[in-house]
Order: C-alpha cells, then sequence, then structure tokens
C-alpha cells in the first residue's frame, strides 16, 4: 500500500485530488493534512467518511514536529503539496501570509521528507517521490501569442506568485543539492466542484443566483487558460507515477477566454437554468488588480508526450457541470460564503 502525504487536501484542488484518487485506486492511503483555514471544507469530504484509507490531520504545513511525526507514523512514502495561500487580492494585502505559508513551510516539508528518507550514504530509499503543485501564475504575463514551456523563465508579478516561484526553486534546490526525488506540475486556472467563491467562476455563480452585482476587474480582457480540476487530478496522478524525478510538468487545458466572456457565459446558463432575470445588466466594471497579468496560456506538450495526459473535459461541458453542482449544492455555498467571507467580501467589492 502506497501511504501519501497530502497537504491541503479539504480545499478545492485538494479535495477534487483526494476524491479522485480515492475512486480509481485501491491500494492507497491518504494522510490528508490541513490547517482548515477559510477556505479548506471538511464537507468536500463527507462522501468518503469512513473510509479507513483516508486519516485527516488537522495541523499546520510549518510544524516540523507535526509532520516529521506524521512521516514516521504512517510511513509516508510520497507528498503531493496542495497546502498554499492562493487568492492573489489577499497577497496584495498581506503578504507576509503567503511566505510564512507557501515557502516557508514548503521548506519544512522538504526537510522532512530529507530527513525521512534519506539513507545514511546520501541514497534515497526506493519508491520516494515528492511532487510540488505549482501554477503558471510564475511565469508572469504573455503577449497575444505564445504559451508557457516549462523553459520559460520565472516572471513573478505577485506576491502570491513571487511566493510560489519561491517554493518551487525550492523543491528544485533539493532535488538538485540532495538528490531529492520531486517533480514540479505547474497548471492553469482550476474550476470545478468545492472551490472557495472568492475565485472567479464561483463568486459569478454566487452573485448571478443572488442577483448580486458581478464585479470585473479593469476591462474584463485578461485571458485564462481554464482547466477542468478532474482532468488536472488526473494530471497528478499520472506524474506521481511515472513522471521524472527533477522535472517540470506543465498542465493546461487550451481552453483560453477572456474574464468577460466566462462572466457572460455564467450569466447565460444561471438565465436559462435558474433565474430569467439574471443578465448583463448585473456586470460591475471595478478598478483593475495591482500587477494584474494580461494573459497566460500553457503548453502541455510535455506532459502529453511523455505521461500520455490529455484534458478530456472541454471548457463548454466543464463550465455547464460546474454551475450545475453549485446549483445543486446551494447549501455548501451558503454555508462557505458567510462569516469571515463576507467580511472580505464586503471590503473588495462594496461601492465600486
Amino acid at each position: 500500500m502506497k501511504n501519501i502525504l497530502v497537504t491541503g487536501g479539504a480545499g478545492f484542488i485538494g479535495s477534487n485530488f483526494i476524491l479522485y484518487m480515492l475512486k480509481n485506486h485501491r491500494d492507497i492511503r491518504l494522510v490528508n493534512l490541513d490547517l482548515l483555514t477559510y477556505a479548506g471544507n471538511l464537507e468536500n469530504l463527507r462522501s468518503v467518511e469512513g473510509d479507513g484509507r483516508h486519516i485527516f490531520v488537522q495541523g499546520d504545513i510549518g510544524a516540523q514536529a507535526l509532520v516529521a511525526e506524521l512521516f514516521e507514523k504512517y510511513d509516508i512514502d510520497s507528498v503531493v503539496h496542495f497546502a498554499a495561500e492562493s487568492h492573489v487580492d489577499r497577497s496584495i494585502e498581506d503578504p507576509g501570509v503567503f511566505a510564512q505559508t507557501n515557502v516557508l513551510g514548503t521548506l519544512n516539508l522538504l526537510g522532512c521528507a530529507r530527513a525521512a528518507w534519506e539513507n545514511a550514504d546520501g541514497s534515497w530509499r526506493e519508491g520516494v517521490k515528492f511532487i510540488q503543485v505549482g501554477t503558471d501564475e510564475v511565469y508572469g504575463s504573455l503577449g497575444a501569442t505564445g504559451f508557457f514551456t516549462e523553459e520559460t523563465p520565472l516572471d513573478p508579478h505577485s506576491p502570491y506568485s513571487a511566493s510560489k516561484a519561491a517554493a518551487d526553486l525550492f523543491v528544485a534546490a533539493w532535488h538538485d543539492t540532495y538528490g531529492l526525488p520531486a517533480c514540479i506540475t505547474r497548471c492553469s486556472n482550476n474550476y470545478g466542484p468545492y472551490q472557495f467563491p472568492e475565485k472567479l467562476i464561483p463568486l459569478m455563480i454566487h452573485n448571478a443566483c443572488n442577483r448580486q452585482a458581478l464585479p470585473v476587474y479593469g476591462d474584463g480582457l485578461n485571458v485564462r487558460d481554464w482547466l477542468y480540476v478532474e482532468d488536472h487530478c488526473r494530471a497528478i496522478d499520472l506524474v506521481l507515477q511515472k513522471g521524472t524525478p527533477g522535472e517540470v510538468y506543465n498542465v493546461g487545458g487550451h481552453n483560453e477566454r477572456t474574464n468577460i466572456t466566462i462572466v457572460r457565459e455564467i450569466i447565460a446558463l444561471v438565465h436559462d437554468k435558474v433565474d430569467p432575470a439574471v443578465d448583463e445588466r448585473l456586470i460591475r466594471y471595478v478598478a483593475d488588480r495591482k500587477g494584474h497579468d494580461r494573459r497566460y496560456g500553457i503548453d502541455p506538450e510535455k506532459i502529453g508526450r511523455e505521461l500520455g495526459w490529455r484534458p478530456l473535459v472541454p471548457f463548454e461541458k466543464g463550465i455547464e457541470m460546474t454551475v450545475d453542482w453549485y446549483l445543486q449544492n446551494a447549501d455548501w455555498l451558503r454555508d462557505v460564503t458567510s462569516g469571515a467571507y463576507l467580511d472580505y467580501y464586503d471590503k473588495m467589492y462594496s461601492g465600486r
């Protein structure tokens, strides 16, 4: 049985990964370490309650004693590292938190992995692997043409992307310096079930369903490459199984859309499925985000060529599946949009 430490497994991508792995593999045990900050929610994993292959531990990836104990207690042989502060607006307001979690937390995981897996002669225990789940934002901004490849220089433009770039570089350094068997994945924007509604797609679904303003940064023409979250989970699984240590794998959907196009597609779906009164009059253009990258686009040719991965969910199907999920899980959406989130939402968007 493979014993995998999944960090941030109660968050959006992490919980989808846990559900995917438990569905598709029998010979695994997943130790889910999550601090349960505002974006982590055990409701995401209710369907696997009672499954002995999933063990939840509430805790901080930066807690050295706790992480070392988990490696020893559960004989961890793989790490899939999702845990991160990930919202750009929050990083602009409080960059120190992002450095603490994304950089120092990653350093702690690397140190504990080395202590648990490195043999006395400097070799590494057979079969171990560390997967750093990164983001295309570390590459900066593209022009009107071209795509990010694994050779694109890192050029982060926000405190969030800078912290993720730093974490990636530490993982690469652990491989180069100590020989840690590690891979880095860098994905485009994910969407799908269980995403916390501070991000574009769930925020627009939530607001449209409640006939609230739909805030769009700047002119709405910033371009992102969108990837359905289960396609991303399949990619990480393949990298875990077959990825070459020391390699970076870009994961993208070839689904580039402007932000305003996404908003209009959501309006149309909510209009047709729920409320004919929802239309484009809800759109509100707001002051642009500081350091807002204009375009991202991923070239996933390498992971396709080497590991046989390709996205299976076209955007038109994925966005409708996503809207349907949020409509069918109104209680989940209502619960996570209470408390601290509403305070933050009011601060960010009210009066603009």
